[in-house]
């Protein structure tokens, strides 16, 4: 299926504008965008749905899946077509985002790591030898990605990393570990920063590279047991005297903690949208269980109690899906979306657990246990709330860029 969607602004109703936040929005989607949501609805239910349970029960990879998604284009949707991708706008990532997620949050983020994580930044930061390289075996040919950021001593406070690389000759040498590394089990590739300039402060002296997971020093050390989104890989790793090429810098030296930065503002839509499907699938799931349980000689759906439930699921993933796609039509403009990108992404993550947590308790006792779905939306959703930043820091860029604004 070809992505392609022309000039961005002919994806705009200009008849009837919705305004938010100052930006216009339509309340219809582009040709594409429908036919889009149809394909990846179809593949989410005909194909990953029936398998989710089992793979989350087994904490095994879906490498057949994942395979599907390369083949659907799905795990390079925004790299253009000259590089081998989709060539799809960030509200069409997000439809995606929105549907496999809706099916499972494993699958949506192995989906979310090598589009936004590592396609992103090797399209914006990569050299045209690295972008003609990479960008089309992670868009289509099979190649994972992976992103390493966090170190066992520095989470929400990345700048305080410790893990350093300094340059001998023709090589760089990388020591140090990095944590909570998502595909790093099945990648060919890992985006990781390393300390260059170890007398700089803080988030100073960083620097992005590009490291193939065969580098002789690079060491898978374990795959973490997870509560939620268990069906994905999370390994932690170190490097011991790592080599990689001189070449495999990506961006500038010293200045990688931009790289970080502007890619986790990108990855932000991503998850917002990955908890926007999880919270639409429990609303769903709800929806269709008030309708069938009886109690008391009626529906529960009969009940004020759950129909405000209801109510409230569906003018908040209503909601949700706003912000994001006002998030995704400033960055498609070309404007900075570090804002809107922190408040989707802290009110989607939100929404997904609370909705969940009403979901298991509509459900009642068999909302607990793992046999029905909604266990598993509640256990996937509480991690939209920690990666690519938790909902702590997303409050302080919020008022961070609102201070700033306000100047």
């Amino acid at each position: 299926m070809d992505f392609s969607s022309g000039s961005s602004a002919s994806l705009y109703t200009r008849k009837v504008p919705f305004v938010l936040g100052g930006l216009p929005l339509e309340f219809g989607l582009a040709k594409e965008h429908r036919l889009l949501r149809q394909m990846v609805a179809e593949f989410a239910d005909g194909k990953v749905a029936p398998k989710a349970h089992e793979y989350d029960e087994a904490e095994e990879f879906p490498k057949d899946l994942v395979e599907m998604m390369y083949g659907l284009g799905l795990m390079g949707m925004m790299v253009p077509e000259a590089y081998g991708g989709g060539g799809m706008d960030t509200i069409g990532y997000c439809i995606a985002m929105e549907e496999i997620n809706r099916a499972d949050a494993s699958l949506g983020t192995i989906m979310s790591v090598n589009n936004s994580l590592v396609c992103d930044p090797i399209l914006r930061y990569g050299t045209e030898e690295q972008k003609e390289e990479l960008l089309p075996k992670l868009a289509q040919d099979g190649w994972l990605g992976a992103y390493a950021l966090t170190e066992p001593w520095s989470g929400s406070d990345a700048g305080a990393m410790r893990s350093t690389a300094r340059l001998g000759g023709d090589e760089w040498v990388l020591n140090g570990q990095k944590i909570f590394v998502t595909n790093a089990w099945h990648s060919q590739i890992i985006i990781s920063y390393a300390k260059t300039d170890p007398k700089a402060p803080r988030s100073k002296g960083i620097t992005a590279f590009i490291i193939p997971t065969d580098t002789p020093g690079l060491h898978k050390i374990r795959k973490e047991k997870k509560m939620g989104i268990r069906a994905t890989d999370t390994t932690a790793l170190a490097f011991e005297e790592c080599r990689i090429p001189k070449e495999n810098l990506l961006g500038k030296v010293d200045e990688g903690f931009k790289v970080a930065l502007s890619t986790l503002d990108g990855g932000r839509i991503g998850i917002a949208s990955q908890a926007l499907g999880i919270a639409r699938a429990a609303y769903e799931a709800s929806l269709q269980y008030a309708q069938e349980r009886e109690q008391f000689g009626q529906t529960i759906g009969q009940f004020q109690a759950i129909q405000w439930k209801l109510a409230d699921m569906a003018t908040e993933v209503d909601a949700a899906r706003l912000l994001i796609y006002s998030a995704a039509y400033v960055r498609d403009s070309g404007r900075r979306y570090t804002k809107e990108a922190a408040i989707a992404k802290l009110f989607a993550s939100d929404l997904a657990v609370r909705a969940s947590r009403e979901a298991v308790q509509i459900y009642g006792g068999y909302g607990y246990l793992r046999d029905f779905p909604v266990e598993r939306l509640y256990r996937d959703a509480k991690i939209t709330e920690i990666y690519e930043g938790t909902s702590e820091i997303q409050r302080v860029v919020i008022a961070r860029q609102l201070l700033r604004e306000d100047r």
